[in-house]
């Protein structure tokens, strides 16, 4: 079998993976392009178009699914879940459940950067094969795709509410037990293109620290975290991590 038929049969598994074995090859392949590599090889169609019609029905699906699944919930907390569900790290975890990242198409610059696990990356890959779906078969079917992938995804956004924001998770905690608002302290060091952050949080009187990693957020969200399983003394949400 020469590469062109091996790369046929690879997206071919990838599509009965994802439940729509007769998706169009071509459209399959397109969703699958990452502009990086239609950059080095003529400007040939990215994803990208896809992608934004697939965040759009994602979020419809998801919403709706919230929405039923969740009669009581007021829409400020609807809105946290479907956040969490549609995060980019959410559908990085399920791109690389379903085997998504060794079929995307990337040049290669991102190749040699590890771009076939960049969440970003990812994310916009399974936001670009939804798109494709919803293109060939309509949200009837797109919506019985996302069901069966994202309903597990939904579940544990629901069960595992602290941990779709803990910056706000634990700004709840301390108001609901008198400690005012949480202070976030954040060092780096390192050049410019490998700074890492270092975070503590003073919640009342005491101080967490332990939060780290490449951006500032990244490091404030994990001590928050850490803060926030402190004071309610739940176990470590392994899951969010």
């Amino acid at each position: 079998m020469d590469e062109h038929g091996a790369a046929e049969l690879g997206t071919h598994e990838l599509s009965t993976v994802l439940g729509v074995p007769d998706l169009d090859p071509e459209l399959l392949t397109h969703a699958l392009t990452h502009r990086s590599f239609a950059y080095e090889n003529g400007q040939v169609p990215n994803n990208e178009r896809l992608e934004f019609l697939g965040d759009s029905v994602l979020g419809l699906v998801v919403t709706d699914a919230l929405f039923t699944t969740h009669p009581d919930l007021p829409e400020g907390q609807l809105a946290k879940l479907r956040s969490a569900v549609v995060s980019a790290k959410a559908l990085a975890v399920v791109a690389r459940t379903l085997g998504i990242g060794e079929h995307v198409r990337l040049g290669r610059g991102e190749e040699a950067t590890g771009g076939r696990d960049k969440a970003s990356i990812l994310s916009d890959t399974v936001e670009a094969l939804i798109g494709a779906i919803y293109v060939q078969f309509g949200i009837e079917r797109a919506s019985e795709v996302l069901h069966r992938v994202f309903d597990p995804v939904i579940a544990d956004a629901s069960r595992l509410g602290a941990a779709l924001d803990w910056k706000t998770s634990l700004q709840e905690v301390a108001a609901n037990q008198g400690l005012g608002v949480p202070r976030y302290v954040v060092e780096s060091e390192g050049p410019d293109h490998a700074r890492q952050f270092a975070a503590a949080v003073h919640v009342g009187d005491q101080v967490f620290d332990g939060g780290a990693g490449t951006s500032k957020k990244e490091a404030e969200q994990q001590v928050a975290q850490i803060a926030w399983e402190s004071l309610t003394g739940a176990p470590p949400a392994a899951a969010s991590a």
